[in-house]
């Protein structure tokens, strides 16, 4: 058997800067307690080598209503939040260790600089992604979220007004270009700025060629991962046999019968211990 595994899987520029900076903490030197707003990445077996080290999990919303008055350092995950947080950190004398992704945070200057400037910003994204949501309140949650087809349709603009059109960092290309195509086609002077991160198109191409030229295509990522899910949709799309794992023990044997080649990918949060396992029982 043939295995191919692509050259994008894996943690990207992004995520290791994070885990590198949270990984390397030491917490002789913080103030404690130490918290982190959600996850680091979407990866439960990252989080619980971020937990081993005493760094407890607090949720934006407890964070906002003083849920835990006892906060040292607060931790920022790479998928960035909106100003009110930080607002909130340094009104209580709370130390922050910002891992925001540096490509989330072009997108949230431009949210906030369009915004301010009165244009109409259409945010293509997950609405309920921690991304996207702190896309929106950087550009003081004047934007309008484009998730599917649906919002593009009911999507209407003041034709007076300046249009800008951003991105989601982690975006499927394809729906961000066809969301855009639709939208200039109705309003003719619309600013498209295609804020997708490389890495995210590189992954997203090759997972296309690769399903095409493989008679079974694994995913590795968390289901609350948007762009190892997004992978996932763009494999099942082309590759009927395409199946979306968190870790090496959710495959099946029944899934490579009759296949001569198989192709590996990997979200932006899967870390390498986890692709290694997997492309070793996949070998064996």
């Amino acid at each position: 058997m043939e295995i191919t595994l692509s050259r994008f899987a894996g943690f990207c520029g992004g995520v290791k800067r994070a885990y590198e900076m949270v990984a390397g903490l030491d917490m002789s030197k913080t103030s404690q307690p130490v918290f982190i707003l959600g996850s680091l990445v979407h990866n439960d077996d990252v989080m619980k080598k971020i937990e081993e080290k005493g760094i407890r999990k607090i949720s934006p919303d407890d964070f906002a209503s003083g849920a835990y008055d006892n906060i040292g350092t607060l931790i920022v995950s790479a998928h960035g939040v909106g100003p009110d947080i930080y607002s909130l950190a340094q009104k209580r004398g709370i130390e922050i260790i910002d891992t925001t992704c540096p490509k989330v945070t072009q997108v949230q200057k431009l949210s906030s600089l369009h915004s301010n400037s009165d244009s109409q910003v259409i945010i293509v994204g997950d609405k309920n992604h921690k991304e996207v949501k702190g896309i929106f309140e950087c550009g003081g949650k004047r934007g309008i979220m484009i998730s599917d087809h649906d919002d593009l349709e009911k999507l209407k603009l003041d034709p007076g007004k300046k249009i800008i059109v951003i991105s989601q960092t982690t975006q499927n290309k394809e729906f961000f270009d066809e969301a855009s195509d639709v939208i200039k086609s109705r309003y003719p002077d619309v600013e498209i700025e295609n804020t997708i991160c490389l890495a995210t198109e590189n992954r997203q191409s090759e997972v296309r060629k690769m399903s095409e030229e493989n008679d079974v295509m694994i995913i590795i990522g968390s289901p609350d991962s948007a762009n190892s899910a997004r992978l996932y949709e763009i494999a099942k799309s082309i590759n009927p046999k395409s199946y979306f794992i968190e870790r090496a023990d959710d495959m099946k044997l029944e899934w490579f019968s009759g296949a001569s080649r198989v192709g590996i990918s990997a979200g932006a949060s899967t870390p390498a211990w986890i692709i290694d396992e997997v492309t070793r029982k996949v070998r064996d």
